[in-house]
């Protein structure tokens, strides 16, 4: 036989082995425990990495949330005409909105002059033209640090703002169909004078009277707001004073704080010691000294970053108390404006 054709006939005859490329059993085996021996560290790595970054982050929003606090704060202290210390805070208590509730505590409580812009309209005696023009109203303004259970913000503290200010009174008369003379403004509920449409006064709201004999502190302690009136049908009606709002939340809730407290150089400190069994007393996150003769006073503000990362452990501790997780500010203000008394 040809022996081409012999190795020919055996080639086709033998069975074709067909071998397909691939890895082992103990290749995987090697290749995943490599994997993660190589992968468990970068993952590591980077979950720290956003922890850092997540961490950084809630410390720079505190930061710049309390110094944002305190300005505001501060612009609104410019125009108190009054400030009351802690013994004029325990005096008008039961006046201020929720006298009894424990988890609260008013901090700041001041009368100020507020500017309204365009509240008035005038007669330009030139042109015979209606004009706006600015004027000023009282306002008494409360600041609160509250520590409670509500789960529309953190665990920690927060700091509420609470306002009442007085009507725009309304000036000059009109003349109806019968040329009868008629007060011009607007009825307001609970008010004898008539008031720029738009600008009653807030509900319960009532001056301080500086008549009488007395120092100012005695006349402004004894201050009382409006609880109630007479309305047109002789029937009696309860005011309900407005809700507050919350300028500022992540403030420190820690209470045996290792940070020292600053003592008051002048006036005297704020939180009133009448509400020591409020469990927002023992907090120094929020607490001013107040120097009522001069109209002067200096806030502090403490916030709380942690709260922001963390939902327990995040009282102040020497642990992480030095790592900027509680940021400060501090201010020092003198009232514009002031009220005296014979």
């Amino acid at each position: 036989m040809n022996p081409i054709k012999f190795l020919l006939s055996k080639q086709i005859k033998s069975p074709k082995v067909i071998r397909e490329g691939g890895f082992t059993l103990t290749e995987l085996l090697v290749a995943t425990v490599m994997s993660v021996i190589i992968i468990t560290p970068m993952l590591g790595f980077m979950v720290n990495i956003l922890n850092t970054d997540k961490q950084e982050q809630a410390k720079a929003s505190s930061e710049q949330e309390i110094q944002a606090a305190m300005d505001y704060i501060a612009r609104d202290l410019q125009q108190a005409v009054y400030i009351y210390d802690a013994v004029g805070i325990d005096a008008i208590k039961n006046e201020l909105p929720s006298p009894t509730d424990t988890d609260r505590v008013p901090v700041l409580v001041f009368w100020k002059r507020e500017f309204l812009e365009d509240a008035l309209t005038v007669k330009n005696t030139t042109t015979n033209q209606d004009e706006q023009d600015d004027t000023f109203v009282y306002s008494l303004v409360a600041y609160y640090l509250i520590k409670d259970n509500n789960t529309t913000w953190s665990n920690a503290a927060r700091i509420a703002r609470w306002q009442i200010r007085d009507g725009v009174l309304a000036t000059g008369f009109t003349l109806d169909a019968d040329d009868n003379q008629v007060a011009n403004g607007v009825d307001c509920p609970g008010y004898e004078n008539k008031y720029v449409s738009g600008y009653c006064p807030s509900s319960g709201y009532a001056s301080f009277n500086l008549e009488g004999v007395g120092t100012i502190q005695q006349k402004m302690n004894s201050w009382t707001r409006l609880s109630s009136y007479t309305d047109a049908n002789d029937q009696t009606q309860t005011v309900n004073l407005s809700a507050s709002v919350v300028l500022v939340d992540y403030i420190d809730q820690t209470t045996n704080n290792p940070i020292p407290e600053k003592t008051c150089s002048t006036g005297s400190k704020v939180t009133p010691a009448d509400f020591s069994g409020r469990n927002t007393t023992q907090m120094t996150s929020f607490y001013a000294c107040v120097d009522t003769t001069n109209t002067t006073i200096q806030v502090f503000l403490r916030g709380n970053a942690l709260a922001r990362v963390q939902n327990s452990n995040i009282d102040c501790n020497n642990n992480n108390c030095q790592k900027n997780y509680f940021p400060t500010a501090s201010v020092r203000v003198e009232g514009r404006g002031f009220l005296f008394t014979e």
